[in-house]
């Protein structure tokens, strides 16, 4: 969270006009838990909100070295408790998860009716679960993935054919750039048969700009949501311009809806067997009680959070990997045993890579792609760890302080995928050292798509590629940029060298 220049001067100004207006509203609430987690002192008015930092995510995490793993700050008039620790954390997603299953809704997701529809903000209820069980089911399961694993093969095919191009004119590879269009054509051909990254095409560009546009504007600090009761005002047009985006967004998902929805009324029309048809098959059936909303907000949630996250962390592990050759070395080491310089790797070959699998999970530990993971709300008053989380404090777990805990971890620091060679922790939840995804009832439900696409990538970019930088490798700049995912400050751009 950047707090600077004219958001620092706004939230000065404005911050005793929004604590009074909230006092008046709400009158002065005196009672408080009997033992509230420790933190930073708060200033009057506005509370922690100048402790946040640039980086909140590692801002969080030195404060919690001082203040311990459960610790409370007063944003604004909003009370938020951190979560950094594994045991801290399976308090309140596993022992817990229920009380913590909710969501804080900031005020621009409240626009275009998405937290009514949301799998990722509605409350834990009929419809919600009705969603869960359709992504379960329907989205992500072994069997669906497996139908598109070709499909996927494919798009990576292409992502490589660019870096070939590269490699002959000694080009560098925007490795981020060319990875997120990579990922959003893999989840627009699995979702609606199409490449929504194709430079051509009008609608595919403003598409990609959206997801860019919309992710810039969550991650910008809202005077409303640490105010609430100036909400309605929209002082710094955050909630208009996310209005704006979201309307479009869902404009975008109506068209392929509709257009669909059209085309399977006529007698010749061939089954897509994607996503989308697979949705319209079960609101034409009337199963599972979801309407063309539901499903439109459904995509919606699914290109939100699936693109970005993902060329995200293969972006990281090439980072890594680029920066540390030996490593990068050992990766195609395995490929060529395993598979062969001849073979691109295929997804059925990722469970026979255990160094490949390891680095993948050593990224997500250093580099979580949401370090701050939604915010969550505390039902009632609950006891974590000794002390007591107010009902209605917001809850955020830090994934960042968590993989990168010396009491978790050795040397938590240093990238060292060995680490992980014969253990038994994985990214599904069941592990709280390391949550990329969550854990509980609000895991992601996508990240067996993710475990398929983030190592086949980062497999078929090392398996003929040496990657080199620009001046020393020991001189990279590996810091990240915080927003609502972290990508690294400065982009990734390496020439690629074929391998003999």
């Amino acid at each position: 969270m950047k707090v600077s220049g004219y958001a620092l001067y706004l939230m000065l100004l404005l911050g005793l006009l929004g604590a009074l207006l909230s006092l008046l509203w709400r009158g002065d609430q005196k009672s408080k838990p009997k033992k509230l987690p420790p933190g930073p002192t708060p200033l009057p008015l506005i509370g922690n909100i100048l402790s946040l930092g640039g980086r909140t995510h590692r801002t969080l995490a030195d404060l919690a070295r001082t203040h311990g793993p459960v610790m409370s700050l007063k944003l604004g008039c909003v009370r938020s408790v951190v979560i950094s620790s594994a045991a801290a954390a399976r308090e309140v997603m596993q022992k817990h998860d229920l009380t913590f299953s909710d969501r804080n809704i900031s005020s621009g997701v409240g626009t275009s009716d998405h937290e009514f529809h949301s799998i990722i903000w509605l409350p834990v209820s009929p419809k919600w679960r009705s969603l869960r069980r359709i992504s379960k089911t329907h989205i992500f399961s072994s069997e669906r993935l497996a139908d598109k694993q070709d499909l996927r093969r494919k798009k990576v095919d292409d992502l490589l054919e660019h870096v070939r191009k590269c490699a002959g004119t000694g080009q560098p590879v925007d490795i981020g750039q060319e990875v997120f269009s990579t990922a959003l054509n893999l989840l627009s051909n699995t979702i609606f048969s199409v490449d929504l990254a194709d430079a051509n095409s009008d609608t595919a560009r403003e598409f990609k700009s959206l997801i860019g546009d919309l992710l810039i504007a969550a991650a910008e600090p809202n005077l409303s949501d640490f105010f609430p009761v100036l909400r309605h005002l929209d002082i710094q047009g955050i909630r208009g311009r996310m209005r704006a985006y979201n309307k479009r967004f869902l404009e975008i998902m109506g068209q392929f809806i509709h257009a669909r929805v059209a085309a399977r009324k006529e007698t010749d029309y061939r089954p897509f067997n994607d996503v989308l048809d697979v949705l319209l098959g079960l609101y034409e059936g009337n199963r599972l009680e979801i309407n063309l909303a539901d499903v439109q907000h459904l995509l919606f949630d699914l290109f939100g959070a699936g693109a970005d996250t993902t060329s995200i962390s293969v972006e990281w592990a090439m980072a890594e990997l680029i920066h540390n050759p030996i490593t990068l070395s050992k990766v195609r080491e395995e490929t060529d045993r395993i598979i062969g310089r001849g073979r691109p790797v295929q997804e059925s070959d990722i469970p026979n890579l255990p160094y490949l699998q390891a680095v993948v999970k050593e990224t997500f530990r250093m580099h979580p792609p949401t370090p701050l993971m939604i915010p969550r709300k505390a039902k009632e008053d609950t006891e974590i760890m000794g002390f007591t989380i107010p009902g209605g404090a917001q809850v955020l777990v830090n994934a960042y302080a968590i993989g990168r805990d010396p009491h978790s971890w050795e040397e938590p620091e240093v990238f060292r995928p060995e680490r992980f060679l014969g253990s038994e922790i994985d990214v599904k939840g069941n592990h709280f050292e390391l949550i990329p995804f969550g854990a509980g009832r609000r895991i992601c439900p996508g990240y067996p798509l993710a475990q398929r696409t983030v190592p086949l990538m980062v497999a078929s970019m090392v398996q003929g590629f040496d990657w080199k930088i620009e001046g020393k490798v020991e001189d990279m700049n590996l810091d990240d940029e915080f927003g609502l995912v972290v990508r690294l400050a400065k982009p990734l751009r390496a020439i690629p060298i074929p391998v003999n």
